[in-house]
């Protein structure tokens, strides 16, 4: 047996850039831009990346791909670990380097377990997952304790980060009938 998963060509060519961000914030307005450009593409409203801390250089690129491959996983932070892992051929981030993820959203509870054992060193979100969940999306049993956890294994945690404008596309997604794929 085989699994395949189609990636768009358009997050395919954001994975082999080399582009390199200074700043949080201009690491957020990245993954706002992945987003908006996976809604323009029939996907979910969701993107994430994956940089080097050290040198901000991209290591990976996701985005909310559950609709293009009918696979209920394939969240943005999902696609963003693979794409990494694969690259390095690697199941632990955490020999490669200091790695850090930036969501367009607070992770749901897969994507959070997937955060703990990818290696990653450092986490930031942008909307917080009230606003997710307010447009329809069930985010899970994620709890403070649950961050907690990923504090006390050495995960730095940052949250809402350019929030408000995230949360701003979460609302235009769903006034304009987005798909809300939750069983």
């Amino acid at each position: 047996m085989k699994i395949e998963i189609e990636i768009p060509d358009w997050l395919e060519k954001l994975n082999k850039s080399n582009i390199m961000f200074e700043s949080d914030e201009e690491k957020m307005e990245f993954v706002i831009n992945i987003v908006k450009k996976n809604i323009e593409n029939g996907g979910g409203p969701f993107g994430a990346a994956i940089f080097d801390i050290k040198t901000g250089k991209i290591v990976s690129c996701g985005a909310n791909i559950v609709l293009q491959n009918n696979l209920s996983i394939l969240h943005a932070e999902i696609v963003a670990i693979m794409i990494a892992q694969n690259r390095f051929r690697n199941y632990s981030l955490s020999k490669i380097g200091q790695l850090e993820l930036f969501s367009s959203s607070e992770p749901c509870a897969m994507c959070l377990g997937a955060i703990l054992w990818s290696g990653l060193k450092r986490v930031v979100w942008g909307a917080p997952s009230k606003a997710a969940r307010e447009i329809g999306f069930d985010e899970g049993p994620v709890f403070e304790s649950s961050w907690q956890y990923l504090k006390n294994k050495g995960i730095e945690i940052k949250s809402d980060l350019l929030g408000k404008k995230i949360e701003n596309i979460l609302r235009k997604y769903s006034l304009k009938r987005g798909i809300i794929y939750n069983p």
